[in-house]
């Protein structure tokens, strides 16, 4: 992987990627520089006096090329980082100026793995992740813009999960990138059903509680009907045996004499009392002389 940098200016900031080349620009032209040094963190790495070029470091790895200026670094290692000073003379030797830049260098980002899941509630959960990389930056699009509050349930930036709103769908891309490198990964997601599982439990519990109410109902009929069933019958009896009260007065002859006969009719009653049903009956006298009463408990005397 290459790399390249604009070293021109004071301060200058370059990145490489482990592995790979950077080429550094120093200057426009050569051609009015009689020479100038490179040095590396105070260490002298290379010179070039009227166009030649020598290097004071063992690195093989180092080029320079006098037409456009540019220095290379290949194959680059994390000892290749720090600061790089530039020094130019005049003939007569007089420094003409000095610049620094630093230089960086990042592991690159290998590959991204995306990852999707259906909630419960019919929202999605989305996790991107990288191999390699160093300081790795995460960026999510959906359909080619930003995500918006409206889409975005939750995002934890730790973890680079989020989780998305049950009305999204669309082309979701999650990119990583560094300074050297950017990689991304993209799905197509739709939106999600409601899980079965809390809707099967939902209706069952549903279908418990209404089974419970149907039988509570039919226990609660079944006993109304057996109360009445019950009156009923007791009515029912009370109607085949009822007990009339009735104050009965017969008018005996008896030697020329009226007797008054004061019966009171209940059914089952001993001593002297007339047992009616719901018809009374009339009955005449027999010449009987004897009078029922229900403080009469001696025999009847007959004439």
């Amino acid at each position: 992987m290459g790399t390249s940098c604009d070293g021109r200016q004071d301060g200058a900031q370059c990145y490489g990627a482990l592995g790979g080349t950077v080429d550094i620009q120093l200057m426009d032209s050569t051609a009015e520089i009689s020479r100038y040094d490179l040095s590396k963190n105070s260490s002298k790495i290379l010179t070039v006096r009227n166009n030649t070029f020598s290097s004071n470091s063992i690195e093989h790895r180092y080029l320079f090329f006098p037409s456009n200026g540019t220095f290379r670094i290949n194959d680059l290692s994390r000892n290749n980082s720090g600061n790089y000073t530039l020094q130019t003379f005049h003939s007569d030797g007089r420094s003409s100026g000095e610049r620094t830049l630093q230089l960086f260098l990042q592991a690159p980002v290998s590959s991204v793995l995306l990852v999707s899941e259906c909630l419960s509630l019919g929202e999605m959960r989305v996790s991107c992740s990288s191999e390699g990389g160093d300081s790795p930056q995460y960026n999510w699009t959906l359909d080619g813009r930003t995500l918006t509050d409206a889409e975005l349930l939750s995002v934890n930036n730790e973890s680079n999960i989020i989780t998305l709103k049950q009305h999204v769908s669309g082309h979701l891309v999650c990119s990583v990138r560094n300074n050297i490198s950017n990689v991304s990964k993209e799905e197509r997601i739709s939106t999600c059903g409601v899980a079965a599982l809390p809707l099967i439990g939902g209706v069952l519990s549903a279908l418990v509680f209404l089974l419970f109410v149907g039988v509570a109902v039919i226990c609660a009929q079944r006993k109304k009907q057996n109360k009445l069933s019950t009156k009923q019958k007791e009515a029912e009896k009370d109607d085949d045996q009822e007990v009339t009260y009735a104050d009965v007065r017969v008018m005996l002859q008896q030697q020329g004499k009226q007797v008054e006969q004061r019966v009171e009719a209940k059914p089952e009653v001993e001593y002297g009392q007339v047992k009616f049903s719901k018809r009374l009956r009339h009955t005449e006298p027999t010449g009987v002389d004897c009078i029922y009463s229900t403080s009469t408990k001696g025999p009847c005397q007959y004439s």
